[in-house]
């Protein structure tokens, strides 16, 4: 008799350069964290990487363009084999991943490159959505469903959708990454969430 592998939803919070991803094993009633871990995004051997927009700036518009579009083919290479090695990994444990949920700002939609590099707010926000966005084209890639959802929404939607009250739910994502052990902060909790409504919605 084949054994079912148990599924697991994937839950990412992105930075510049990094992200916090977090497995959360079903059923979406009784959840389990099965890996937490870091994936770097930026090499550190490419001047700007970590935070590419800002160091575009800094050059023509030409030069701005090529530099980005650079930076965007290295850093999605990192994400696939980011993505790909944890794919790997959580099926030689016998888990299934489903899908990947990526936590969104709440920014304005992005402008031209021009309009991007002439506001250094909106150069946070073009670099926070470059990382989101390495995320997404791995996670398809690997044969992923891709939700969005905006952070500071979560806590409000993933009460609503587990019908647990708000603070059940922060006590529910602090436990959860008891077995885990530090570091179990807001980025762990916050992508613990996020894989655990891609099970509740599968």
């Amino acid at each position: 008799m084949v054994t079912r592998p148990a599924i697991v939803g994937l839950g990412f919070r992105a930075h510049s350069g990094w992200a916090a991803v977090v497995a959360v094993k079903g059923p979406a009633s009784s959840p389990m964290v099965v890996d937490r871990r870091r994936i770097e995004l930026a090499d550190p051997a490419i001047r700007g990487s970590v935070q590419p927009f800002h160091a575009a700036a800094e050059l023509n518009r030409a030069e701005a363009e090529e530099f980005i579009k650079q930076h965007a083919n290295s850093t999605n290479a990192l994400a696939l084999q980011c993505v790909r090695q944890l794919i790997d990994d959580l099926c030689q444990q016998g888990y299934q991943a489903i899908g990947t949920c990526i936590l969104a700002a709440s920014g304005r939609p992005l402008g031209t490159l021009d309009s991007i590099l002439a506001s250094h707010p909106m150069i946070h926000t073009a670099e926070g959505e470059f990382f989101r966005e390495a995320i997404r084209h791995a996670s398809e890639a690997c044969g992923l469903p891709v939700t969005r959802m905006k952070e500071r929404e979560i806590l409000s939607s993933g009460a609503a959708e587990l019908g647990l009250r708000p603070e059940e739910l922060q006590r529910r994502m602090l436990e959860l990454g008891q077995p885990m052990g530090p570091p179990w902060r807001q980025d762990e909790k916050l992508a613990t969430l996020a894989g655990w409504l891609i099970l509740a919605r599968a």
